[in-house]
C-alpha cells in the first residue's frame, strides 16, 4: 500500500483516537468530582455515628487537605515513572475504595486517616488527570481544558446529589458509597482503555517558550552548531537566570491558583454562614450561596475554552478577575441576600478559568521533568484551600465575617495585577 493511500485512514484515526481520549479525559474529571462529593452530605450522619464533637469533627475534616499537601509533590514522580493514564485512572479507583473504606471508621482518629489517604490520593489524581487532558488539547491545538473542570463540578454536583438522596432515602452508608465506589471504579478501569499512549511529551513542540517572555530566535539557536561554542561562564549565567525566571513563573502561577481556592472555599465554607448569620436567612436560602458559585463557576468553565481561543488566557483572567473583586465588593457593600447571592455568583464566574490557565502556564513552561509544574502549583493551590478557611474565620472572629469576605476582592484584585504572566492572544 502506498503512503498516499495509507495517509487518510492514519488521518482519520489518529483523529478519532484524539477524541475518544478527550471522553476518557473528561469521564475522569467527572468520576473525580462524584466520589467524594457523595460523602459530603452524610457529614451529619458520620457525626452522629462516630458521636463526634463539632472540634473532633473539624480536626478529622482538616486531614484531607493535609494528606494534599504532604503527597502532592509526589504527583510528578509518579507521572514520570507511570505515565499520567495510569496514575489518573488507576488512581480514581483507589479513590473509589478509600471512599467505601470511610463507614468503617470506628471513631473519629480512624475516620481523620482515611481522609488523609483520601485527601494524599486526591492530590496526585488531581495532577494525573490535568496533565493528561493538556497532553489531549496539545492534539486539538486550541483550548480545551476548562471544559474538563466544567465537566468535574458537573461530577461534583451529581455526587452532591446522590448523597443527598441516599441520606434523605435513610440508604446505609456502607450500601450508599459500595454502589459508588462499583460505579465510579467501573467508568475509570473503561476511560483507561481511549487514554493517550506513549510518552508524556509525544505531543510537545519541539522548542517551548515561557508565556510573556519576548521570542529571541538566538536564544532557541545551539551555538556550536555556528561553529562557536558557548562560553562557560556565559552558560552558566544563563542557566541561574533561566532557574530564576522559571521559579518566579511558578511562583506567580501558584498564587494565581491559590487565589481561585480562596474564592471557591469561601462559598463552599462561609456563603452558608453568611447568609444565615449577617443576613439572617433560612438554611435553604443560605444553602444557595454555594451553589449559585458553583453553577456559576460550571457554566464558566463550560464557555471558558471559546473565549480563551478568542482573546487569550491573560485577558479572560484578568477580565474575570475585575468582575470578582467589582461583584463581591458590590454584595459587600450593598449587603442583602439579592446581592449576595449575585456576589457569589459573580466570583464563581470570574474565577472559572483561572486555576485552569494556571495549571496550563505551568506545564508548558520549560526546562522542566515532566508533570513538575503542574505538580508544584497544583501544591500551592491546596495551600490555598488549607489556609482560606482560618484566615477568613480570624478576620471574622476580630472584625466580622462581612470583613472577611473581602478576602474574596483582595483576591481578584491579585489575579488582575498577576494575570501578566499568563499567555495572552498573540502568543497563543
Amino acid at each position: 500500500m502506498s503512503a498516499a493511500t495509507a495517509s487518510p485512514t492514519a488521518s482519520v484515526e489518529s483523529t478519532r483516537q484524539t477524541r475518544l481520549a478527550r471522553v476518557a479525559v473528561a469521564a475522569l474529571f467527572l468520576t473525580n468530582g462524584a466520589l467524594f462529593a457523595n460523602v459530603v452530605p452524610r457529614y451529619p450522619q458520620i457525626k452522629a455515628d462516630l458521636g463526634l464533637s463539632n472540634a473532633v469533627l473539624g480536626a478529622a475534616l482538616a486531614a484531607l487537605p493535609l494528606g494534599a499537601l504532604l503527597a502532592g509533590l509526589l504527583a510528578a514522580a509518579a507521572i514520570r515513572r507511570f505515565r499520567s493514564s495510569r496514575v489518573a485512572a488507576l488512581g480514581v479507583v483507589l479513590l473509589a475504595v478509600a471512599t467505601f473504606v470511610i463507614p468503617f471508621a470506628s471513631n473519629g482518629i480512624a475516620f481523620g486517616a482515611v481522609l488523609f489517604v483520601i485527601g494524599a490520593l486526591d492530590a496526585v489524581v488531581d495532577v494525573a488527570q490535568n496533565a493528561h487532558g493538556l497532553r489531549v488539547q496539545r492534539l486539538y491545538g486550541r483550548s480545551i481544558v476548562n471544559s474538563f473542570h466544567g465537566v468535574w463540578s458537573i461530577g461534583a454536583v451529581l455526587g452532591g446529589l446522590m448523597g443527598s438522596a441516599a441520606a434523605g432515602l435513610r440508604v446505609p452508608l456502607a450500601i450508599h458509597l459500595s454502589v459508588s465506589t462499583a460505579l465510579f471504579g467501573v467508568v475509570a478501569l473503561v476511560a483507561y482503555r481511549f487514554l493517550l499512549p506513549g510518552p508524556e511529551d509525544a505531543e510537545r513542540p519541539a522548542v517551548t517558550r515561557v508565556p510573556g517572555a519576548d521570542h529571541d530566535p538566538a536564544a532557541t539557536r545551539d551555538p556550536a552548531a555556528d561553529g562557536h561554542p558557548a562560553a562557560p561562564a556565559a552558560h552558566d549565567a544563563g542557566r541561574r537566570a533561566f532557574a530564576g525566571s522559571t521559579a518566579r513563573m511558578l511562583a506567580a502561577l501558584g498564587v494565581l491558583a491559590a487565589c481561585g481556592a480562596l474564592v471557591e472555599d469561601a462559598g463552599a465554607s462561609w456563603g452558608a454562614i453568611y447568609l444565615s448569620g449577617d443576613l439572617r436567612t433560612d438554611a435553604a436560602t443560605a444553602g444557595l450561596a454555594f451553589v449559585a458559585l458553583q453553577v456559576a463557576m460550571t457554566v464558566g468553565r463550560l464557555t471558558g475554552d471559546r473565549a480563551v481561543d478568542r482573546f487569550g488566557q491573560r485577558t479572560v483572567v484578568r477580565a474575570g478577575g475585575a468582575l470578582a473583586t467589582v461583584g463581591m465588593g458590590a454584595a459587600l457593600a450593598v449587603p442583602t441576600v439579592g446581592t449576595a447571592l449575585a456576589g457569589f455568583a459573580l466570583a464563581g464566574l470570574g474565577v472559572a478559568t483561572l486555576v485552569p490557565a494556571a495549571m496550563h502556564a505551568a506545564d508548558e513552561l520549560p526546562g522542566l521533568p515532566d508533570g513538575t509544574g503542574l505538580t508544584i502549583v497544583s501544591w500551592l493551590l491546596r495551600g490555598g484551600f488549607l489556609l482560606s478557611p482560618p484566615l477568613v474565620g480570624f478576620v471574622a472572629d476580630l472584625v466580622s465575617l462581612r470583613v472577611g469576605l473581602l478576602s474574596v476582592v483582595l483576591a481578584g484584585l491579585v489575579t488582575v495585577i498577576l494575570a501578566r504572566v499568563l499567555a495572552d492572544r498573540r502568543q497563543a
